[in-house]
């Protein structure tokens, strides 16, 4: 008889990470996610007085997101897999020989792993005054709420100018942060152009001049010499190397990061010439207790990386190894990125500066259009990276071509042209090129997820897979590819409008119509998941709106608005909003046009009459709107929706009222329209307009819907827009009363709105309807469908619940709350947007010219402004 003897069970393992950043997080994920791996304790010491968030995202931080939305710890995750997560109480010390850690607060823990995750710090030169009262890193939410702090105090006191060392990735960042809370915002950079890291010379002119339209001033191959400081020891002002002094409220320095590797420094551990904890292909240092992952450590291939993909990879390695599988060891990584700086779109990938031997340049550059793209293509054809300023649509299918690393199958000139990267698409990439460079997944890797691991969806492939997880970028290209395999497979591709909503947008109208919910909340708990994205929630909100659920700035539905709808104004390239009052049919008195040129002229505003035939106001501070308004809607003018998707005019002819050659009243029927349709919300914008006679002078076979009268009638048109391609409307029909014509495009507005796609114009709606124009002529005139009765009563309920929004916003000082500029200054405008003289009016000062403010009337009556949050004024 054999005995067998149990061997030992593996004793716990204690396990203690430094630092809760996201890469971090991402370890403590993979780590619950390795099966088999020896559980024990787990303990997580942070700096930071909050679990991890999104660092990526921190500016948004001054587009009305919160802390909260951006925490990356998902609710019950550290109570699920018993980690303890302590805040604010970091490791001081390290005993490798005991294997212990001591934190700030003197405890004492032993570890048989340690993972070191402490990230970067911001690099500070070392220029006298750097710690002067009005200096600030840009790093943490912390430090945004100091800078916002100072730059509101600045604000209350006149102005304010903020100045930012570094035009990287981080300074642009932190400048375009400084230009949102309203400050006068310079850049000074070292190298003798921004982004010099990622873009070349060519993108980065380009770069420069889009951004100092928005009124940043840039000083390249420019160097700080120090901090001027007043009496009491406050910022003054920036010191340059060349001798020049800049007016500073503050100075922010993000001018690059190092390597948090002091630690490792302390208890012996080797750290790199430059910085950064020397570690393996596994991310163990030369201790093999000890790891590190992230911006910390400088990897095998002796580069420290200070993006978060790299680290993303770094921590799924670390968490292998201690695992004890070994898989592909972290050996390098790719650090192409994709992201809008100042409302501007830039991206680079691959090898952007062309070092590889033999490398050539395919270039395009329309200084026009401010577009610029750069391919760098090999000596055997392959597409080694690139460069894109203004337009990066073609960064998700260029990105995964050049990782790929095999020659191309297409001439790069057919990428580089516009429009012509579609020949390219995700068919011509091989399945080892990574889609998402963020989590490594590769284009085989979505596909199989598909094919092999049921997913369904995007939202199923991104759970599975994590691709399209990390900053977004490569979504449009996962979504291409995902529906493409689902299609192969036979399979029904899904028709949902994100990954909250398994529904279209025409199926999210019928819920909200059957079931008579009133918000996105309700929505999203009974018929989606999560909490919603910036796809969705407008979507939402303009099916809320067309069905006349309230005024758009009550409770949620204000959140869920696109930007210019935030403030019922167009926002302008110099952060100035324009005021468009309604002129149905471009009728207006003459006591009309007094009302509107006195506004204009105490206001200081730029009047421009447009081709809608209304007259348009350029130049109002966010400040200023409601006491505009005041005086427009006291003169009896209301909202022209010049910002919302909604009917915006109905342009017309004199008609026969003047002219000898019309046949029909064209004035009194446009204006019948654009009073009957005002406020309608819709997934587009609508335009409209009636002409007299078969002379077309009011263009109407270019709108959305346009009418032409006939000695019979009137011809009701659909379908045509103007814009990069045009079309011509198509006759729905002819010689119709104006009873019918009426009814008509009742019918034809509110199916359009009941059943198209997002965003989706009439032209495109009407080319993708089922059965085309003869369908649309059959249900809204035949019937065909039923729903007559159900379009006529939703059409009629609109037309019953219509109020003007701007009268209802100056009626109610819950809803003037948002119009303020700075939380402590309600009134104060925005110092930033400033305007010079042109031809008798005003326009938006250039970067290179003085401009000033526009003043501050005390116009009568004017509402009373309640104190409320910074809102952004920064075009995006």
């Amino acid at each position: 008889m054999t005995s067998h003897t149990a061997e030992p069970a593996e004793p716990p393992l204690d396990l203690v990470l430094v630092g809760h950043g996201m890469v971090g997080q991402r370890f403590l994920e993979a780590w619950t996610e390795q099966p088999g791996a020896r559980r024990g304790r787990v303990t997580v010491l942070a700096e930071e007085p909050r679990p991890a968030y999104d660092r990526v995202h921190l500016s948004s931080l001054f587009e009305g997101r919160t802390p909260e939305d951006l925490t990356l710890c998902p609710p019950g995750f550290l109570a699920e897999h018993g980690i303890d997560l302590r805040l604010g109480d970091p490791v001081t010390a390290v005993d490798r020989a005991a294997r212990t850690v001591t934190t700030r607060s003197g405890a004492r823990l032993r570890y048989d792993a340690l993972v070191l995750a402490t990230g970067s710090a911001p690099f500070v030169p070392p220029v006298p005054g750097r710690d002067a009262a009005g200096c600030h890193v840009y790093r943490t939410i912390e430090d945004l709420d100091a800078i916002r702090a100072d730059a509101t105090k600045a604000a209350v006191a006149g102005g304010g100018t903020g100045i930012v060392v570094g035009g990287g990735l981080l300074g642009l960042e932190a400048a375009g942060a400084l230009r949102a809370m309203g400050l006068t915002t310079h850049v000074v950079e070292f190298a003798p152009r921004l982004m010099a890291v990622q873009v070349d010379e060519g993108g980065g002119e380009l770069l420069r001049r889009k951004i100092e339209e928005l009124g940043v001033t840039v000083h390249t191959a420019a160097a700080a010499s120090g901090v001027a400081t007043g009496p009491d020891g406050a910022v003054r002002g920036l010191l340059l190397a060349d001798g020049r002094e800049l007016a500073a409220d503050l100075v922010v320095f993000s001018a690059g990061v190092r390597p948090r590797d002091r630690l490792a420094r302390d208890c012996g551990l080797a750290v790199g010439p430059r910085g950064g904890i020397v570690v393996d292909e596994c991310c163990r240092t030369e201790d093999p207790a000890v790891l590190a992952i992230g911006e910390c450590a400088q990897a095998a291939d002796g580069r420290v990386y200070g993006l978060v993909a790299p680290g993303y990879q770094m921590a799924e390695t670390a968490a292998r190894e201690l695992a004890g599988r070994p898989g592909p060891g972290f050996t390098g990584a790719d650090t192409s990125t994709e992201l809008k700086l100042l409302g501007v779109d830039v991206a680079s990938f691959g090898d952007p500066h062309g070092t590889a031997e033999g490398a050539l340049d395919v270039l395009y550059s329309d200084g026009r259009l401010g577009v610029y793209r750069k391919l760098v293509i090999g000596s055997d054809g392959a597409l080694l990276g690139g460069v894109l300023v203004g337009d990066t649509d073609a960064y998700g299918t260029l990105r995964p071509l050049a990782t790929a690393g095999r020659p191309l199958t297409v001439p790069p000139g057919q990428l580089v042209l516009p429009a012509g990267s579609a020949a390219a698409g995700p068919v011509a990439l091989p399945d080892d090129a990574v889609l998402c460079s963020c989590h490594n997944v590769t284009q085989g890797a979505v596909r199989a997820a598909v094919r092999e691991q049921g997913g369904g969806s995007v939202a199923e492939v991104k759970k599975c897979t994590r691709a399209g997880t990390g900053c977004g970028s490569c979504l449009k290209q996962l979504t291409t590819v995902v529906t493409e395999e689902l299609a192969a497979a036979g399979t029904e591709v899904g028709t949902g409008l994100c990954e909250h909503f398994p529904q279209s947008r025409a199926e999210l109208y019928e819920i909200v119509l059957v079931t008579g919910i009133t918000t996105f909340s309700a929505l999203v708990d009974r018929h989606g998941t999560g909490e919603g994205c910036d796809i969705c929630k407008p979507t939402v909100a303009s099916i809320l709106a067309s069905l006349s659920n309230g005024h758009i700035l009550d409770g949620e539905q204000a959140a869920l608005q696109d930007s210019n709808d935030h403030f019922l104004a167009n926002l302008q390239r110099n952060g100035s909003y324009s005021v468009v009052p309604r002129v149905p049919g471009g009728e207006i008195t003459p006591d009309g046009l007094i009302a509107i040129g006195e506004v204009a002229r105490d206001f200081g505003l730029y009047t421009k009459i447009t081709g809608g035939q209304r007259i348009d106001l350029f130049g109002a501070g966010v400040d200023q709107l409601p006491a505009i308004w005041a005086r427009l809607v006291d003169a009896g003018f209301e909202s022209g929706h010049a910002y919302g998707k909604a009917l915006r005019t109905v342009k017309s002819c004199v008609g026969e009222t003047w002219c000898r050659y019309g046949v029909q009243d064209s004035v009194g029927l446009a204006i019948e329209l654009e009073l009957r349709y005002r406020g309608l919300r819709s997934p587009h914008k609508l335009k409209s307009a009636v002409s007299g006679c078969a002379r077309e002078c009011a263009e109407a076979r270019s709108k959305d819907f346009g009418v032409i009268a006939t000695s019979a009638g009137w011809n009701l048109y659909v379908g045509g827009n103007g814009g990069m391609t045009p079309r011509h409307a198509d006759l729905l029909a002819a010689d119709l009363d104006r009873g019918t014509l009426i009814r008509t495009i009742d019918r034809y507005l509110m199916f359009y709105i009941r059943t198209a796609d997002r965003l989706e114009r009439t032209s495109v709606w009407l080319e993708r309807l089922d059965g085309g124009l003869d369908h649309l002529r059959a249900v809204v005139l035949d019937d065909a469908l039923g729903i007559a009765a159900e379009l006529d009563a939703l059409m009629a309920r609109h037309i019953d619940s219509y109020q003007d929004e701007w009268a209802a916003t100056l009626a109610d000082p819950d809803r003037l709350r948002r119009f303020a500029s700075f939380v402590n200054a309600p009134g104060t405008p925005d110092p930033a947007v400033t305007f010079v003289p042109e031809r008798g009016q005003i326009r938006p000062a250039r970067p290179d010219e003085d401009g000033h403010a526009l003043p501050v009337p005390v116009p009568a009556p004017a509402p009373v402004l309640v104190a409320g949050p910074r809102l952004e004024v920064l075009a995006k």
